[in-house]
């Protein structure tokens, strides 16, 4: 914290010793700097009781000891930083507690001391439990997986899983990595990922992710990805590089704090010099060392960054992924929403409702044929119409989407087209077709060289809590759209049941690029989809929303914001909570600022002394610490459920953030040489090593050329994202 206003400061998992702020003490009374200031505080106290008992000589001595002791928490620090040309609040309070001591201001110096390690430890500490919660997800991973391997079940490591192992999950075990279910059916507990409560039914084929509760029977699971590449591990990547990207209010902070500390000694330095040609000179250096602390931007530094660690870090145990501090911030300016209707407004489980049919065809020939070009497509439309029509279908050959349209291709040398009402001309069955839409259905027409012979009417339900979910949006204040490329009918059956009124139907995947701006109205617009057909969407807008992310690469590489389960009501809860955390920030800026204001006169005219500045001081920067934490706090709406804040031991070793760099613009260089051992827990070694907090703050340098400080690469692009073979298969549909 000390220097952070000046740019990163070295990863804290250095020679010197110490520890990543995610494996910090687990208790306040543990924190080295509040033990320092505690041990300084009894020194102090010893002193002043035995100055009144009139051992002068003995009390100065306790006082300089308390001093000393105090200052061992920021002077080491302070000075190598000055090796490296940097200066920062540290800097500032080690001339300060200097200049004070040279004054005879003892007393005062060892207070300036005390005070500052405490709001430094505080911060620490902070730090510490917003992380930690990030290694609660991954003590979900079990300490030992269950696999079978030459006929014989043996139990291993999860990192010891391999891809293509089978692993045997009984009730009530976790899943110790993501894999697919060969046999048997269960239900899974998903909470701890997701956010939601209510079990998810599932049987052969479908996913089970890392961390998962097998709530039902015994099932054998392909192990899909190494332990340290699961779901889980993706999570903590993401969001730990996430908690490093700057907004524009830390942005802020920054342009402020840097220029502030080297204009701070400028101004203390002024003060001490003209004050001394008009007054007495030991006054005025006494005042202009006030003035160094009252100035020292130490609650401006810690301001913004560790209210976006703090708040990052609760939405991912609620479900939520927000990538960095810019999302986090323009989430909480929202005022307009735009959702997708399929996958993100219903259910995503459409079913064949009805088949009409043209001179007596039977329905089966005419699911067959549509099926036929559905055969190898992923779409929850083509699911619905192949499992209609059953087992033993012919795929047809040539087959060709036309994105927003449909699919033409051939069988037996027989030209097929299916696809919506208006690429494909209708013909006599156009009443039935108005009719099925008004009911709420999608209707698709099959043509067999050239000639319509059937209409299929598939209808997706609306998600149950679609309505409440709106309902809450409009109680944020934010208007809500409907924007899909269904018919017109079909999308005003659906927004009337979930109380939108703002219906844009009957769009192609770039005209919801296209409608954003206007639908904004210049106010600031986030675009909620699935992640597949809305991806130009979700990149034009503010922010772009992916529902439903788990095992979508797509969703999560487009998308600012992810929402790992399928209950809508997730999207008002970390609107809300951004919004929370947004004026958090704002709180924090505005009370550092005033602060600063206010002492540098009182301090400069000699009204505060240094012991009443120091005070102040560190008891606003104490508050602005209180106050950011707040942000790690998120409750959860009625039926979404958080991830666990405890932790345990960790039983999967997960890859540590690239984003380090030597470049002294940013940081002081690493001392070359072996580096530290990584910490270890008493199930072994734990090798998740989470960017230490003072990656939070870097300067401003990308400005000045220097790009070592720009935001990390998307962890979506770095091999920790994958898709799921489902996904790899799905194509683009209105």
């Amino acid at each position: 914290m000390a220097d952070a206003c000046c740019g990163p400061a070295p990863a804290k998992s250095n020679p010197d010793g110490e520890t990543p702020p995610d494996h910090g003490p687990e208790r306040w009374w543990q924190v080295r700097e509040l033990q320092y200031a505690a041990l300084a505080a009894v020194l102090l106290g010893a002193g002043w009781l035995i100055g009144t008992a009139g051992s002068g000589q003995v009390a100065t001595l306790l006082e300089l000891l308390a001093a000393v002791v105090a200052a061992v928490s920021f002077v080491p620090g302070a000075v190598r930083n000055l090796r490296h040309r940097r200066i920062g609040v540290g800097t500032l309070m080690t001339i300060a507690a200097i200049g004070a001591v040279a004054l005879g201001q003892i007393p005062e110096a060892a207070m300036l001391g005390i005070l500052f390690s405490i709001a430094e430890g505080l911060e620490d500490y902070a730090v510490t439990r917003t992380r930690r919660g990030l290694r609660a997800l991954l003590s979900l991973v079990p300490p030992t997986a269950s696999v079978l391997r030459g006929g014989t079940e043996i139990t291993v490591a999860p990192d010891e899983l391999a891809l293509g192992d089978v692993m045997v999950l009984r009730p009530g075990e976790r899943a110790a990595t993501d894999g697919v279910i060969l046999s048997g059916r269960t239900s899974l507990d998903l909470s701890a990922i997701t956010g939601e409560s209510v079990p998810v039914e599932a049987g052969p084929d479908d996913e089970v992710y890392a961390g998962a509760i097998n709530g039902g029977g015994a099932i054998e699971v392909q192990v899909t990805a190494p332990a340290a590449d699961s779901s889980l591990a993706r999570i903590v990547h993401i969001v730990e590089e996430a908690q490093d990207r700057k907004g524009a209010g830390q942005r802020l902070a920054d342009k402020v704090a840097k220029p502030l500390v080297p204009a701070i000694m400028i101004l203390a330095a002024l003060v001490a010099a003209l004050g001394s040609l008009f007054g007495d000179p030991m006054v005025w250096i006494e005042r202009a060392l006030v003035v160094l602390v009252a100035a020292s931007p130490c609650a401006l530094a810690i301001a913004v960054p560790l209210t976006v660690v703090a708040a990052i870090g609760a939405s991912s145990r609620h479900g939520a992924l927000v990538k960095g501090g810019a999302a986090l911030e323009e989430l909480g300016r929202i005022r307009v929403i735009a959702l997708d209707k399929t996958g993100t407004l219903t259910r995503n489980t459409p079913q064949v409702i009805a088949v009409i049919t043209r001179n007596g065809l039977p329905e089966r020939d005419a699911l067959a044929a549509a099926a036929a070009l559905e055969a190898r497509s992923e779409h929850p439309l083509a699911q619905a119409i192949l499992a209609a029509a059953g087992d033993n279908v012919t795929a047809a050959d040539d087959v060709t989407a036309v994105p927003g349209h449909g699919l033409h291709g051939t069988v037996d040398g027989t030209p097929l087209r299916l696809g919506k009402p208006g690429w494909v001309d209708p013909g006599d069955l156009a009443d039935d077709v108005a009719r099925l839409q008004g009911e709420g259905a999608t209707v698709v027409l099959v043509e067999r060289d050239t000639a319509v012979i059937a209409a299929i009417a598939v209808r997706d339900e609306l998600r149950p809590e679609t309505p409440e979910a709106v309902h809450r949006l409009r109680g944020l204040g934010i208007d809500v759209a409907m924007l899909t490329g269904d018919n017109r009918r079909t999308a005003q059956a659906l927004a009337d049941q979930a109380g939108i009124t703002a219906v844009h139907a009957e769009l192609l995947p770039e005209d919801k690029a296209a409608l954003l701006p206007s639908l904004s109205g210049g106010r600031k617009i986030a675009m909620v989809g699935d992640g597949v057909n809305d991806a130009p969407a979700l990149a034009t807008a503010d922010i772009g929303i992916a529902m439903g992310a788990m095992g979508t690469d797509v969703a999560i590489e487009t998308a600012d914001v992810a929402l790992m389960g399928e209950d809508l009501r997730h999207l008002p809860q970390v609107l809300a909570h951004a919004r929370r955390a947004r004026t958090i920030m704002l709180q924090n800026i505005g009370l550092s600022l005033a602060i600063i204001g206010v002492l540098i006169p009182l301090a400069a005219t000699g009204i505060l002394g240094l012991a009443t500045v120091v005070f102040i001081h560190e008891f606003a920067e104490v508050l602005v610490i209180g106050n950011a934490i707040r942000a790690a706090k998120a409750t959860a709406l009625p039926g979404l459920t958080s991830a666990p804040t405890t932790t345990g031991p960790l039983h999967v070793s997960v890859a540590p953030s690239q984003h380090t760099s030597d470049d002294l613009c940013c940081a002081p260089a690493p001392t070359r040489g072996a580096a530290a051992p990584a910490p270890t827990t008493a199930a072994g070694p734990n090798l998740l090593n989470l960017t230490p907090f003072a990656a939070a703050v870097p300067t401003d340098a990308e400005a000045d050329g220097c790009d070592c400080c720009a935001p990390p690469p998307n962890t979506a692009t770095d091999g920790a994202i994958r898709s799921s073979p489902r996904q790899e298969s799905k194509r683009t549909r209105g």
